[in-house]
């Protein structure tokens, strides 16, 4: 699986604005910033959740950005999905409406069994709990087995 640049810095912006105090509204340059995001980049990928409903924005010397819900109710899923659309796919299809024949109709659980593992993992996980670093027992679990840093 690749998460893109896009997903990344989307988490990344929405985690610095999970991690900002009293829900003062932060300005796209500070979250670039301090996240090392080219700013225009940035604006873009702001946009796209705000248009998915996961951030805030507005106008003016007092303006910037802030969620729209607290950071205990929005997962790192919903963020992928505002920026990148659906979590897995297959040549940009959902494994549910692939179609195989042959010994190749086997790859069709796998692929779902794919999808469903990480939706489970990216939705099982809010921003709250990655930015105060208390992930789920079982995803810190996943992330600690053996050979889970080594590549194949």
């Amino acid at each position: 699986m690749r998460i893109s640049a896009r997903a990344d810095y989307a988490v990344r912006a929405a985690l610095e604005l999970a991690a900002s105090r009293d829900d003062v509204p932060m300005k796209a340059e500070a979250i670039a910033d301090a996240q090392d995001i080219p700013h225009k980049f940035l604006e873009n990928i702001l946009n796209d959740m705000r248009r998915g409903g996961l951030v805030l924005s507005r106008r003016g010397g007092q303006g910037g950005y802030r969620l729209a819900r607290p950071a205990e109710s929005i997962s790192i899923a919903d963020v992928i999905r505002a920026v990148d659309g659906p979590l897995v796919s297959v040549r940009g299809v959902r494994p549910p409406e692939l179609s195989y024949t042959g010994p190749a109709e086997s790859l069709l659980p796998l692929w779902i069994a794919l999808r469903s593992n990480v939706r489970e993992i990216l939705d099982g996980v809010s921003l709250a709990d990655v930015a105060s670093a208390r992930l789920p027992a079982e995803v810190s679990a996943l992330a600690d087995a053996p050979g889970a840093w080594v590549n194949p």
